[in-house]
């Protein structure tokens, strides 16, 4: 295994930084004032901490939305076998705009996106047309979600 191919080593934080993004899982809109309390440090200080945590990559702050509340009917997850390097296929599915997730799977699948789309026809014709017919894909499997039962980001830091 090259360099290039070895998983990534995750970042060390310092105590510090752990409790900030712990806190930042809890509530990503608590201010940095608020935070500081917490940690011992000034807002200043823990603004530039949150900084080098985004620059890093370590850390994003985003609003997490619920797609049915804002017009999305069918969100599915679609395991994808491959024939050939799967790195391509998963770098054009990467580039659907309704694919909000690509992981590369062992197992059954090769490859598990998450889709977020208006309608069952908005899936079939995704599936149909875009996902089926990308090189390399040789299957694919939907699984529709009948009901979100949790989705957390709060695992906390290690």
């Amino acid at each position: 295994m090259t360099s290039a191919e070895s998983p990534k080593t995750p970042a060390a934080l310092d105590p510090i930084n752990k409790v900030i993004i712990e806190q930042l899982q809890q509530d990503g809109r608590i201010s940095y004032a608020a935070i500081g309390k917490v940690v011992g440090l000034s807002e200043a200080a823990v603004r530039a901490r949150v900084q080098r945590l985004l620059d890093a990559g370590v850390l994003q702050i985003i609003g997490v939305t619920n797609p049915m509340e804002l017009g999305f009917a069918r969100q599915a997850m679609v395991g994808i076998k491959v024939s050939g390097p799967i790195e391509p296929v998963a770098a054009t599915l990467e580039a659907l705009e309704a694919v909000d997730y690509v992981v590369v799977t062992a197992g059954s699948f090769d490859i598990l996106v998450e889709v977020v789309c208006e309608s069952d026809h908005h899936l079939l014709e995704l599936v149909s047309s875009s996902i089926r017919t990308v090189p390399g894909v040789i299957a694919t499997e939907i699984f529709m979600y009948l009901e979100l039962r949790k989705q957390t980001y709060s695992w906390g830091v290690r």
